[in-house]
């Protein structure tokens, strides 16, 4: 681990401590070691830090390609650890990143949606956590996430808003099939986000409502 990620991760614990009422639940579901697919629902810059505050592991970030264009943010986010994956087309190079992550044992987070939500509820999830799980076998933890929307502007400070972190058990994609076609990758995200939607009050879940009800009945 880095000075510069567990310097951030105690910064981070004392400001959401002093400026937040943050809950978590289900912790005893992280596993300690091995390789593990961190997937969250994704409503504001401060979720990666938040993620990585809570999470005593080392997480490895994916992000975004358009983040490391910024020298601020660029940056932070590559002291951090993340790395960048093209959106919208088959990036070989982060996917080999990713594989080299699992295959060392460590923890790999991906935000499925490939950027925040600005209505909160759940968008459409691209296909590389699917791909990523399917082709290395790994478990998928996921994680639901709700009131880091209300950290905008300067009033939040005054109210302490509510956090909830809900930590789900990890699970495993499994595939017949050596030669994943775009049907199969669909189908295995949805059952992604639909654990992930599990995780969240209704009215985040948005396009996932359906099959996260369909799952309790």
């Amino acid at each position: 681990m880095s000075w510069f990620y567990y310097f951030s991760r105690i910064i981070v614990r004392i400001l959401l401590f002093f400026l937040t009422r943050l809950q978590i639940n289900g912790k005893e579901h992280i596993p300690n070691t091995g390789p593990l697919i961190i997937v969250s629902n994704h409503l504001n810059l401060v979720d990666p830090p938040l993620l990585g505050s809570i999470i005593k592991r080392h997480l490895i970030f994916m992000a975004k390609e358009e983040l490391f264009r910024s020298r601020i943010i660029g940056y932070f986010i590559r002291n951090y650890g993340a790395f960048a994956i093209h959106r919208g087309k088959l990036d070989r190079k982060a996917l080999h990143q990713a594989h080299q992550i699992l295959t060392n044992g460590l923890a790999l987070a991906i935000f499925p949606e490939g950027t925040r939500s600005k209505t909160r509820q759940l968008r459409q999830a691209l296909h590389g956590p699917a791909l990523i799980a399917l082709r290395n076998n790994a478990p998928i933890l996921p994680i639901g996430i709700t009131g880091t929307e209300k950290i905008r502007g300067k009033a939040w400070l005054l109210h302490r808003p509510q956090i909830t972190v809900n930590i789900g058990q990890p699970f495993y994609l499994q595939s017949a099939n050596k030669r994943l076609t775009k049907a199969e990758l669909t189908e295995q995200t949805n059952l992604i986000m639909t654990r992930l939607a599990e995780l969240l009050p209704p009215e985040y879940r948005g396009i996932y409502t359906e099959e996260s009800d369909d799952t309790k009945n």
